[in-house]
């Protein structure tokens, strides 16, 4: 038995049936094809599968699609607009606040939302703001320098 369900992802509209115990991670990556969202750890943990849902960042492991039923989701693929990466993904490159990448995705969303709340953070506020995201890699140093640079480009315009 299947639900019916109609969200709008990166600014486009879909309308699907799916089971009722989906998770919205599998709709964005099997349904969808939009593998930037990762599946990290299957239990919240880690923070890889982040993705915005009406503007907040959530944990689309712990969502079910039908939950998002109405709701504006935005990926890793919808940050960039025009072909021009967006603030936070330039400031990731730029800082290397990556280094195998499986993280990034959620890193850089659940960072879009710490800087929509605090435009302004500071380093401990950044570095709070990210506890809910693994990283296994770079030991966060670069990330939050990535996050504090992208939150000065998104001051200035």
């Amino acid at each position: 038995m299947g639900v019916p369900i109609r969200v709008e992802v990166n600014g486009r509209v879909y309308e699907h049936t799916v089971e009722p115990r989906l998770l919205l991670v599998h709709y964005l990556r099997d349904v969808l094809g939009l593998t930037g969202t990762k599946v990290g750890c299957d239990t919240s943990q880690c923070g890889a599968c982040t993705v915005l849902m009406n503007g907040l960042a959530v944990k689309s492991c712990t969502v079910l699609a039908v939950q998002a039923d109405g709701a504006q989701i935005t990926t890793i693929e919808g940050l960039a607009k025009d072909g021009e990466l967006h603030p936070l993904q330039q400031a990731f490159w730029e800082n290397h606040g990556l280094q195998c990448g499986y993280c990034t995705p959620g890193m850089i969303l659940a960072a879009y939302d710490l800087l929509q709340e605090n435009p302004n953070p500071t380093e401990e506020e950044v570095r709070h703001g990210l506890e809910g995201n693994l990283c296994r890699c770079t030991g966060y140093h670069n990330i939050v320098k990535a996050v504090l640079d992208a939150a000065q480009r998104m001051r200035e315009g």
